[in-house]
C-alpha cells in the first residue's frame, strides 16, 4: 500500500503547483495528475457538472491504484468534496481524501488575533459560500468578506505575458471596496500562487498571503505518516504521470510555469 502512488486532480494545470509542492516535500513518492483540461474552467460550472466530472476523476485515479487522492481545486473542493468523501467508491477502496479548503481552515483555528479575512476565487467557489460558512463557525470570530475574480485563473492558465496589463487586473480586484481594510487574504484557487508575488508587491507587506499549498501538504504528509502510508524504498527512477482530457500545445507550454520543469501531458479522455 505505501509504494503505491497519490492521485491529484484540477479542472486544469492549476493543481500542478500542489503537486509540484508535494514532490518537492515528499520526493520518493509517486504522483499521478489528472487536469480536466476539456472542461475548464469549472468554476463557471454547475455543481451537478462538477460532482460529475470529479467523480469521473476518481475513478480513474481509482483505476491507476492511488492510495489517496488530492482535489487540488478550490472550486471542486467547495462543490463535490462532501460529494465524494460520503461515495461508496471512495469508502470501498479506503482511499483517503484530501481537499484545499479544510487544511487552510485548520491553520485558522490556530491563530491568537481576530483577522478580517478576505478570499478571493472563482465563481463556484464564492458562490458557495464555503470559506465563509467555515470561519464563521470557528471559534475565534474571524470577520470574511469574500469576491469573485473569474479573470484571474484563465489569465494564469493561458500565460499571459503582459505584466502591465496582467497587473492592472490583479490590482481592479484587490482594490474592490470588499477588501478594503482586510488583514490577511486567502488565495482561494490553485492557480493564483502563480501570481503571489505581483499580489504581494500591491499590498506592500501590509496584508498576510494565505495559500493553500503549504497547509495541504502539511495535512497529506502527517495523514499518510500517522496511517504508515509514506514509501519506504527510496526511488530516483520513480516516474510521475500527468493526464489532462484535452492536450493542446499551449497547455503543455504553460504546465512548465506551474512544475517549474518540462513534463510530458498525455491525453486521456475519461468522460
Amino acid at each position: 500500500m505505501s509504494d503505491l502512488p497519490i492521485g491529484i486532480f484540477d479542472s486544469g494545470i492549476g493543481g500542478l503547483t500542489v503537486a509540484r509542492h508535494i514532490t518537492n516535500l515528499l520526493p520518493d513518492e509517486k504522483i499521478i495528475y489528472f487536469g480536466d483540461t476539456l472542461h475548464l474552467p469549472y468554476g463557471e460550472k454547475s455543481q451537478k457538472k462538477i460532482q460529475q466530472f470529479s467523480l469521473k476523476i476518481i475513478e480513474f485515479l481509482i483505476e491507476k491504484k492511488c492510495k489517496a487522492i488530492i482535489i487540488a481545486c478550490n472550486s471542486a473542493s467547495s462543490q463535490s468534496a462532501n460529494y465524494l468523501e460520503n461515495n461508496i467508491l471512495i469508502k470501498k477502496n479506503n482511499i483517503i481524501l484530501f481537499n484545499v479548503i479544510d487544511p487552510i481552515i485548520s491553520y485558522l483555528k490556530t491563530l491568537n488575533t481576530i483577522h478580517k479575512i478576505g478570499v478571493i476565487g472563482t465563481n463556484a467557489t464564492i458562490r458557495s459560500n464555503i470559506y465563509e460558512n467555515k470561519i464563521t463557525n470557528l471559534p475565534k470570530k474571524h470577520s470574511v468578506v469574500s469576491l469573485s475574480t473569474p479573470l484571474l485563473a484563465p489569465m494564469i492558465e493561458s500565460n499571459f505575458y503582459n505584466e502591465s496589463i496582467k497587473t492592472k487586473i490583479i490590482k481592479s480586484y484587490l482594490k474592490n471596496n470588499k477588501l478594503k481594510d482586510i488583514n490577511s487574504i486567502i488565495l482561494g484557487c490553485t492557480h493564483y500562487p502563480l501570481i503571489e508575488s505581483e499580489i504581494e508587491n500591491i499590498y506592500k507587506g501590509n496584508v498576510k498571503i494565505i495559500n493553500s499549498l503549504k497547509y495541504t501538504s502539511e495535512k497529506v504528509i502527517k495523514k499518510l505518516k500517522d496511517k504508515n502510508m509514506l514509501v519506504k524504498n527510496k526511488n530516483k527512477n520513480r516516474k510521475h504521470e500527468f493526464f489532462v482530457s484535452d492536450l493542446t500545445e499551449s497547455f503543455q507550454e504553460s504546465a512548465k510555469l506551474f512544475f517549474n520543469e518540462k513534463i510530458i501531458l498525455k491525453e486521456k479522455n475519461i468522460f
